[in-house]
C-alpha cells in the first residue's frame, strides 16, 4: 500500500521542502524553471537511475536553450539550428516554444518513448499534459509544420529525440547494457545472511535480495539481484569533454585504479575499511557527542581533504556566523539522508538542480540582479534560468560520464562487500595473534576487536556475541529497529553496538543498502564538485547569496532510516563548494563508498565544471559553429517525421 505520509516527508526532505513546496507546478516564475522541476519531479517517481536522469536533465535544458536561442540574433544553438528573428512579442514565443520542446522531449523520455516505462509514467504524462493546459497550450498539437512558436518547439524537440537515439546510451534498448558484457566475476552477495564469498574481494558484487521488503512505491519486492547500471556509460556523447580527455585506457580524467587488497595500496585499501567502521560507530545519538556544524567551524576545506577550516566571518553581512552546535549522530543521519541516491530520490544531478533553483530564489529575495558570470547586464529570469541549466547540466552530464567510465573500466567492490569480506577471514594486524590473516580488517581496539572467551562473559563488551569466539567484531551501526518507515517512535534508533562484521551493513535501508553499480568513482563526489564550480561561476562568487545556504530540519521529520533527528537542525553551508563537500563526505557516513572512492571524484568535478561552463560560455556568445554531426541530426529528424502522421 502507497505509504503518503512517507512519500510526502521524504519529498519535502529532499530539497522540495528547500523552497518551501511540494507541488512542481506552483514553484515557478519562468517556463524553464516550471519544465524543469516537472522532470525532477518525475525522476523523484521513476526508477533511481542518476546517469540516465542526468542525460534527461541535460537533453531537457538543451531543448529549452534551443528554442531560447531560436529567438536571439547572437546565442549559437546546441542541436536543432533555426532562426526566428521577425518582429513580435519574443518573449510570449519563447515561453510557448519552449514548453512545447519541453514537453515533447519529457513525454518521449517518460511516456511515449522506448524508454517511457517507469513506475511513475502515468503519473508522469498526467502532470505533464496538465501544466501545458495550465500555461494556456494545446498538449495535442504536434505538428511541425509553420512558423509558429508551437511548430518550432515541436521540431526542437523531435531534433533532440533524434540526437539522443544515437548518443551511445541506448535508449532505444532502454539502457540495457550489451548482452554478454560487464559481467560480475564475483557472485552476488545475499544481503540477508551473514559473510560473502569473493573471487577477487577488489571487484564490484551484485546484491541479491530475497523477498519481504517493500520498494519505494509501497509495492512488496519480490527476490531479486541487482544487475550493473549503465557500465557502458563511458561511450555516451559529451557535452564538453573531448577525446583528448580521454587516457590511453579510454577514461576521461582518469584518476587510476583504486588501492588493492592484497596488491598495490593494500594499506590505503584497509585504511578505507576502518574508515567506513569509524564512521558507522558515530551514528548513535545517545553517545553524547556534540559538535558546531555551522560555518564558524565547518568548510573551507582545503581542496581533497577531509580538514575542516571553518570561517571567521559572513563575506556578505561582515559579521560572525553564530554556532550550531548538536549530537554529531543527528547530523551525520541527517547529512547521510538528505544527500543520499536511494529511494524517493531525484538523484545528486536532480539534488544540484534544486540547489540552482533555491540560489536563483534566494537571489530574488535578497534583492541581487541576474548576471551571466556575476558580471555584465542584468539578464531576465528567464535567460537566467535556460542558460544557467544549460550550463550545469551540460556539466552534470558530462560528470556522470566520467564517473561511470571510471565504473566500468575499474570495477571496484563496495563496502558492504568487502568489510564483510575482510571481517569473515580475520584479523590483519597481529601474525602471531588468533584469527590472523593478512588480507582480513586491522585491529583498533575500541572498534575492530577479536571476539574472545573474556569478551563475551556476561556484563563484557561482547557479551551479546557470545558463542562467536575467534570472529570479529566491529562497533557500528546496528540497523533500523522496525525496517518499516516513517519512524515516529524515538525508540527507534538502531544505535551502535557491537556486532559480527560479516553482518556490518551501511546506513541505508534494509531494501536499498547500496546502488547497483561499482565503487570508484563517487558519483555524488563527482556530480558535486561538478555542479560546484559550474553554480561558482555562474553566479559570479563561491558563496551562497546571503553568504549562506540553509536548510531546516525539523525534529523526527528528517530521517526515513530510523527515528530523528532527535532535535531540529539546520544544515548551513557558506559556498557551494562546502555543499559539495558535504555531499560527497555523506556517502562515507552512509556507508557506500569508501574515502579512495570519493577524492578522485572531486577531482574529476574539479576539471569538468569549468571545461562546461567555458563551452556554455561560447554558446551564448555565438561562438561555436555546428559541426556537421548536427546536421546530420537534423536528417535523421526529417527521416524521422517523415515516418510520423502529422495532425
Amino acid at each position: 500500500m502507497f505509504d503518503l505520509k512517507r512519500w510526502s516527508c521524504f519529498v519535502a526532505f529532499v530539497f522540495w521542502g528547500m523552497l518551501g513546496r511540494t507541488d512542481p507546478a506552483w514553484s515557478a516564475t519562468t517556463t524553464a524553471r516550471l519544465w524543469n522541476e516537472q522532470l525532477l519531479y518525475s525522476i523523484s517517481i521513476d526508477t533511481a537511475r542518476p546517469t540516465v536522469h542526468a542525460r534527461n536533465l541535460f537533453y531537457l535544458s538543451a531543448a529549452m536553450y534551443d528554442a531560447w536561442a531560436a529567438y536571439d540574433a547572437t546565442a549559437s544553438q546546441y542541436v536543432y539550428q533555426e532562426k526566428v528573428l521577425a518582429g513580435g512579442d519574443a518573449t510570449a514565443a519563447r515561453n510557448e516554444a519552449i514548453s512545447y520542446a519541453a514537453y515533447g522531449v519529457l513525454m518521449h523520455r517518460f511516456v511515449t518513448g522506448p524508454a517511457g516505462i517507469g513506475p511513475g509514467r502515468n503519473e508522469s504524462e498526467l502532470a505533464f499534459r496538465t501544466q501545458m493546459q495550465d500555461l494556456g497550450y494545446n498538449p495535442d498539437f504536434t505538428s511541425t509544420i509553420g512558423n509558429s512558436p508551437a511548430a518550432l518547439g515541436n521540431r526542437i524537440a523531435q531534433a533532440l529525440i533524434a540526437h539522443g537515439m544515437s548518443d551511445g546510451a541506448n535508449e532505444a534498448g532502454n539502457y540495457a547494457k550489451p548482452v554478454g558484457q560487464y559481467l560480475p566475476v564475483n557472485d552476488p552477495l545475499t544481503f540477508d545472511n551473514p559473510g560473502t564469498t569473493m573471487n577477487d574481494p577488489n571487484r564490484w558484487q551484485p546484491l541479491h535480495f530475497l523477498g519481504g521488503r517493500i520498494d519505494q512505491f509501497g509495492r512488496p519486492i519480490n527476490e531479486a539481484t541487482q544487475s550493473n547500471l549503465t557500465p557502458f556509460w563511458g561511450n555516451v556523447t559529451p557535452f564538453a569533454m573531448t577525446a583528448a580527455d580521454r587516457s590511453a585506457n579510454g577514461v576521461y580524467f582518469d584518476q587510476g585504479p583504486a588501492p588493492q587488497l592484497g596488491g598495490v595500496g593494500d594499506a590505503a585499501f584497509k585504511d578505507g575499511a576502518v574508515a567506513m567502521i569509524r564512521y558507522s560507530s558515530q551514528l548513535d545519538p545517545n553517545d553524547g557527542v556534540m559538535i558546531d556544524i555551522s560555518p564558524a567551524s565547518r568548510g573551507k576545506s582545503p581542496f581533497g581533504t577531509y580538514t575542516q577550516v571553518g570561517y571567521t566571518v559572513n563575506p556578505a553581512t561582515g559579521q560572525p556566523y553564530t554556532p550550531q552546535i548538536v549530537k554529531q549522530a543527528d547530523f551525520a543521519r541527517v547529512m547521510a539522508e538528505f544527500w543520499a541516491d536511494g529511494p524517493h530520490s531525484n538523484a545528486p544531478p536532480g539534488h544540484w538542480n534544486e540547489l540552482r533553483n533555491y540560489v536563483t530564489d534566494r537571489m530574488e529575495t535578497l534583492g541581487i540582479p541576474k548576471r551571466i558570470g556575476g558580471t555584465g547586464p542584468v539578464v531576465s529570469d528567464l535567460e537566467w534560468d535556460v542558460k544557467g541549466m544549460f550550463a550545469l547540466n551540460g556539466g552534470l552530464h558530462d560528470a556522470a560520464i566520467a564517473a561511470w567510465n571510471h565504473k566500468g573500466v575499474y570495477d571496484t567492490s563496495r563496502p558492504i562487500s568487502f568489510i564483510r569480506y575482510m571481517g569473515q577471514l580475520g584479523q590483519s594486524s597481529d601474525p602471531s595473534g588468533p584469527s590472523y590473516n593478512p588480507n582480513g580488517l586491522p585491529l583498533v581496539p575500541g572498534l575492530i576487536e577479536v571476539i574472545t572467551p573474556e569478551t563475551t562473559a556476561p556484563g563484557q563488551r561482547h557479551a551479546n556475541l557470545a558463542g562467536n569466539e575467534g570472529k570479529i567484531a566491529v562497533l557500528s551501526w546496528k540497523g533500523a529497529v522496525s525496517g518499516v518507515a516513517p519512524f515516529d517512535d524515538p525508540s527507534e534508533i538502531g544505535g551502535v553496538g557491537w556486532i559480527l562484521a560479516e553482518k556490518w551493513m551501511p546506513y541505508q535501508l534494509s531494501s536499498f543498502v547500496t546502488p547497483p553499480f561499482p565503487g570508484l568513482v563517487s558519483g555524488h563526489s563527482t556530480f558535486s564538485r561538478t555542479a560546484a564550480e559550474i553554480l561558482t561561476q555562474l553566479t559570479g562568487s563561491p558563496y551562497f547569496p546571503g553568504g549562506m545556504g540553509e536548510y531546516s530540519i525539523p525534529m523526527a521529520s528528517g530521517l526515513n532510516f530510523e527515528y530523528g533527528p532527535t532535535t531540529p537542525i539546520d544544515l548551513q553551508w557558506a559556498t557551494y563548494f562546502d555543499a559539495a563537500d558535504q555531499a560527497a563526505v555523506s556517502r562515507i557516513w552512509g556507508g557506500i563508498h569508501p574515502p579512495q572512492d570519493d577524492i578522485p571524484g572531486r577531482m574529476i568535478g574539479h576539471v569538468i565544471g569549468p571545461e562546461a561552463w567555458n563551452l556554455a560560455l561560447s554558446y551564448f556568445a555565438g561562438q561555436v559553429v555546428p559541426e556537421p554531426a548536427c546536421l546530420s541530426y537534423v536528417l535523421l529528424m526529417l527521416i524521422f517525421l517523415s515516418r510520423r502522421r502529422i495532425r
